[in-house]
């Protein structure tokens, strides 16, 4: 199933409206859908290094749309909707400790996971669920999300030519770190648990946060 929405994704970069595409599929991903933008924006990116900056703009703006629709899933319809969205993602046993974090930290945890492979949605939901004030979520998902995004725009309209001879070189093995990075995104949200001796205060959180 992964798989197959992997390719789906990956076809997308060919298509007449691949902009639009590129839009939803960033904004779906902050939310519920399980394929990271990043397939899709590397290889318009590839493809056209002079656009690379407004695709990841493009894809900035997308995500912090869908992250809204994370948090009002998460504000609103946890209940009925959020638990059952991240049990099918396999992140239903993150969540206590993800909520617990972002009461202990708030924007500053949003900055740090936004911006790395741990899955978007987690935060989005998570950070709904538990109240976090909307202006910190919303100012510390731009932040972090523009990190991502446009750093890739950034070094593809710097970089492009010596950066698509690379890729076409190595593409074997870039494609093979690719897909590690994806699952290692959902294995790194286990990252939640560890750290200190708030990190111990929020594991045990585990056990009373939701229950």
């Amino acid at each position: 199933m992964l798989n197959r929405l992997y390719q789906w994704t990956l076809a997308k970069a060919a298509h007449a409206h691949a902009e639009r595409w590129l839009f939803v599929i960033s904004f779906l991903e902050s939310s519920f859908f399980p394929i990271p933008p990043h397939p899709l924006l590397g290889l318009m990116c590839l493809a056209r290094p002079e656009r690379a900056i407004r695709f990841g703009l493009i894809c900035t703006i997308a995500s912090v749309l869908g992250g809204m629709l994370g948090y009002a899933i998460g504000f609103f319809l946890y209940e009925t909707v959020g638990q059952q969205l991240l049990s099918a993602l396999g992140l239903a046993d993150k969540f206590p400790v993800a909520a617990c974090y972002l009461r202990e930290y708030g924007a500053e945890i949003i900055l740090i996971k936004g911006a790395t492979p741990i899955p978007f949605k987690l935060i989005t939901i998570t950070a709904g669920f538990v109240g976090l004030p909307l202006f910190t979520f919303f100012w510390a998902s731009v932040v972090s999300r523009a990190f991502q995004f446009m750093l890739v725009g950034f070094l593809f309209w710097k970089f492009g030519r010596p950066i698509k001879a690379f890729i076409e070189k190595h593409l074997g093995w870039l494609s093979a770190l690719f897909l590690v990075l994806i699952v290692g995104g959902f294995l790194a949200a286990s990252m939640l648990t560890g750290g200190g001796e708030k990190g111990d205060t929020c594991s045990q959180a585990t056990m009373t946060t939701i229950g």
